[in-house]
């Protein structure tokens, strides 16, 4: 690995990755799109610190506490602001490590390509745990480099730190540790010392220890979620679906996370690679690249797979593919960056204009699932103001979410109605219809209501937006109606 030195790149990366955050931040100013029903969620964690939640470790929650009790403010702006932010820091850290492994020139145009990812675009739009997560986990990669090529204990220590807090943001960082362990076969600029590495992987569990703790009092909760997302490992024979179609079509997916041209490429690095046709350090980046899509592609297989589950593997697969295609396909790289820049480019305007941005009908919103939450949630609190109820009671996750954030204010209390069976969101664990309460509660239902409902008070049939021609019915019901 060569010496690091921030000639000729540094500089041209931090005026251009400023000019695009700069303008990822503006768009965040100037939307009018609700929180997503996971940012809600997030804010709502955050309320209530702790080493873990419902679904997710808690490090995106304490982020969103932290950056909204500086600004004094709740805004959606404040609880988005981290995610642009966090995309420029990893775009330097990643840069740095090619750098090392390639060239000054390398890390550049690798900061710009990793800056312009489709999927980084998206992200830098929203507060989600793949921004929280990506630049410990490039922060961790540095470090295991700098490790086996210096060996130092304080350095192995950091890298371990930076692991844990990348696993403290998301679960799915731990694809890096199946990373370490092949790339030492395939590069020895991946080597680090048994007992450096013994340290590096005390500091890792030390720091992911409180959520281990945490799950382990709270039955194993992240745990379950993560369980019921595989879907078929609870019930093999039941639910495993053996289709082609579905790593077929997360596949085919991956050509829009990463974009086209990039993971054209990545197949064909790796193609080249098994061919034995590209030398270091190719070979180590694949390590920390391949796992992932491996694993979600077998996901996809027996089940269900999102497109996003194995988007850490395109940090290292940035690092790999960008120099390659810089060395040996000039013309391709640069249809790239046209590709994903203007994309890029586009989504900070789509985000301005979110609520009159339409595909011909003026009802057909192309950014529907991030508009008209808050206007729902408008109406339901003033339904229950008006009909003197205190507590309002729904079963679906969105509409609950966005009510805990939208009537933060209204003195409210928001309650999960009551279900059979596991707690199937954070909603119905901690936040359960209490039994024995007095009186009545106004009850939000989109599915009917229990037979001791009155006649309902308002039937709400939204036009535009996310509930668009969903009919949402709010009922008057005695708070012990369930039992």
């Amino acid at each position: 690995m060569r010496p690091d030195t921030s000639a000729g790149w540094l500089g041209p990366a931090l005026v251009a990755l400023t000019v695009l955050t700069a303008a990822r931040i503006l768009s965040l100013a100037l939307t009018p799109m609700d929180l997503f029903v996971d940012e809600a969620q997030y804010w709502l964690w955050g309320q209530d610190l702790a080493f873990g939640y419902y679904s997710k470790p808690p490090l995106i929650a304490w982020l969103i506490r932290a950056v909204t009790d500086l600004a004094g403010s709740d805004a959606p702006f404040w609880v988005r602001l981290p995610g642009p932010l966090l995309h420029m820091a990893t775009a330097l850290l990643l840069g740095a490590i090619a750098a090392r492994l390639w060239s000054p020139r390398a890390a550049l145009f690798t900061a710009l390509a990793y800056a312009t990812l489709p999927m980084v675009g998206v992200a830098s739009l929203l507060i989600s745990t793949d921004s929280v997560m990506f630049p410990f986990l490039a922060a961790a990669l540095l470090l295991w480099l700098q490790t086996a090529e210096r060996p130092r204990a304080t350095t192995a220590i950091a890298a371990g730190l930076c692991l844990g807090l990348a696993i403290l943001a998301k679960y799915a960082a731990i694809y890096f540790l199946i990373g370490a362990v092949l790339a030492p076969l395939l590069s020895p600029a991946a080597r680090v010392k048994p007992a450096l590495a013994l340290l590096a992987l005390l500091a890792f569990a030390a720091t992911v220890a409180p959520n281990i703790l945490w799950n382990m009092a709270n039955g194993f909760s992240t745990l379950e979620h993560t369980l019921d997302n595989a879907d078929w490992v609870r019930d093999p024979a039941a639910r495993i679906e053996l289709s082609l179609a579905g790593p077929a079509a997360f596949l085919a997916a991956q050509f829009a996370v990463f974009g086209p041209v990039l993971f054209g490429g990545l197949c064909a690095l790796t193609v080249s690679t098994l061919r034995r046709r590209t030398g270091a350090p190719v070979p180590l980046l694949l390590a920390f690249t391949l796992p992932a899509l491996a694993v979600v592609t077998v996901q996809a297989f027996l089940s269900d797979a999102y497109a996003n589950w194995a988007a850490s593997a395109y940090l290292a697969g940035t690092l790999a593919v960008v120099p390659w295609l810089l060395a040996r396909a000039r013309a391709w790289l640069g249809i790239s960056f046209a590709v994903n820049g203007a994309l890029c480019l586009a989504l900070p305007l789509a985000a301005i204009f979110a609520d009159r941005l339409t595909l011909g009908d003026p009802d057909d919103l192309l950014l529907a699932r991030q508009i008209g939450q808050s206007e729902l949630s408008h109406q339901i609190i003033a339904e229950a103001q008006s009909e003197n109820l205190q507590t309002v009671v729904a079963r679906n996750r969105d509409i609950l979410a966005d009510l805990f954030y939208t009537g933060r204010e209204a003195g409210l209390t928001y309650r999960a109605e009551p279900q059979p069976g596991r707690p199937q969101h954070h909603y119905a664990l901690k936040f359960p219809l209490e039994p024995g309460l007095p009186g009545d509660v106004l009850l939000v239902s989109m599915d009917g209501a229990p037979d001791c409902a009155a006649a309902p008070l308002q039937t709400i049939t939204p036009a535009r937006g996310t509930w668009q021609g969903k009919t949402i019915t709010l009922w008057r019901v005695p708070a012990n109606c369930w039992g």
